[in-house]
């Protein structure tokens, strides 16, 4: 990969990288539109994610190139003036990371020239464009040598797709990129961004990602209509409770307290965001108590909810768990990412992985029209330079 990355920056830019550079994509096995309601999450860094070969350039220009959008060229943007273009279309990304760093005061003072490509299928709910946003802070941390640590440049990138892109997404997909480590998924209380290490012991079973290959755009989905719904749930309960977010209430408490909402929607949203929070602490002591089949029947819970209380699973989604627990091998499955399509994450027992794939495949393409993507997948590693 390397080597492919420095040939196509060398033909595009006409001279040689300074480096070669990775960043994952991240799936999250449990804890879902729980991380921007104060909740507890549970992600794993991928060993697919984004690549890109970079070089200074000696003005400010930033010039950008993406092999899995060839069709786009170089686009290309000053690094003193950067601003929200559409036509600069996926570059908005990078664009939007650098600005948030320099506000910030990092010491990014000259034009870069980047090539990129991943390997995350896009519009799948694997964060490519959170990879790319840390991948972009990583490049300039290397190549400016600025003092800057992984969970900040979580949080920069963050910003940067808040502030600058304007999806109100909250920490957990840039902090399991930034932070990831091989063999782990990160349980992360999304309120204070403390966080372990938890083993991802699965004994006989893979983890195994579904892509619905519906395609769905974050920024014009109801994304943030389920966050404003969230945070209209929490103001009424705070008239009540003295509490910071939905994440702080136990179901008890939730049950107690719900009639104060007055909404019956915006109930059923913060009903899921605490349900779905203890969901994800039970989950992980499952998983550290070597109880699999515990943490896949939490999984399965956690996809009734999304699809019940949240309703942002949809008829591609819905498929694809139905079909695979109704396979022999299978522990759990559920929906993983913001929703409205993306991708599905099983637990399924190794030897049941193949038979998994053909028939899960061949349900899906019978119901929906088209094919689905099956990856089988490994917990990796946060950014590093090739």
């Amino acid at each position: 990969m390397k080597e492919k990355l420095q040939q196509e920056f060398l033909r595009i830019f006409g001279r040689e990288a300074q480096g070669v550079y990775f960043a994952p994509g991240r799936v999250n096995l449990i804890g879902e539109h729980t991380d921007y309601n104060g909740g507890h999450v549970f992600p794993c860094a991928l060993t697919i994610g984004t690549y890109a070969a970079a070089a200074k350039n000696a003005d400010h220009t930033l010039r950008f190139y993406s092999m899995n959008f060839e069709e786009k060229g170089v686009i290309t943007a000053d690094l003193r003036e950067l601003k929200k273009e559409e036509a600069h279309d996926w570059a908005n990304y990078p664009k939007g990371v650098l600005k948030v760093m320099r506000d910030a005061g990092y010491q990014v003072d000259m034009g870069m020239d980047i090539v990129y490509y991943g390997n995350i299928p896009n519009s799948s709910g694997l964060s490519s464009s959170a990879s790319v946003e840390v991948l972009t802070a990583y490049i300039a941390r290397e190549l400016f040598g600025l003092a800057v640590d992984f969970v900040e440049i979580a949080k920069l990138s963050q910003k940067a797709e808040n502030e600058f892109i304007g999806v109100n997404c909250g920490i957990m997909d840039q902090f399991s990129i930034a932070m990831g480590k091989a063999g782990h998924a990160i349980f992360l209380d999304t309120a204070d961004l403390s966080y372990e290490y938890a083993p991802i012991a699965l004994k006989d079973a893979k983890i195994v990602i579904a892509s619905s290959n519906k395609k769905r755009g974050l920024g014009d989905s109801k994304y943030n209509e389920r966050r404003s719904e969230c945070e209209a749930a929490l103001a009424s309960l705070k008239t009540v409770l003295n509490i910071q977010s939905l994440g702080e209430l136990s179901e008890e408490e939730f049950e107690k307290n719900r009639s104060v909402i007055r909404d019956i929607v915006k109930e059923k949203r913060a009903k899921h965001a605490v349900y779905e929070n203890r969901r994800t602490i039970k989950a992980v002591a499952a998983l550290k108590a070597n109880d699999i089949e515990e943490f896949g029947k939490l999984m399965i819970a956690s996809h009734e909810s999304l699809r019940d209380d949240y309703e942002v699973t949809g008829k591609e989604l819905d498929t694809l768990v139905s079909a695979a627990l109704s396979q022999e091998g299978v522990i759990g499955s559920r929906m993983t990412g913001a929703g409205f399509g993306g991708c599905t994450v099983s637990i399924v027992k190794t030897g049941a992985v193949d038979a998994f794939i053909k028939n899960v495949g061949g349900i899906y393409k019978d119901k929906i029209g088209y094919a689905a993507d099956f990856y089988v997948v490994d917990a990796g590693c946060g950014p590093y330079t090739l």
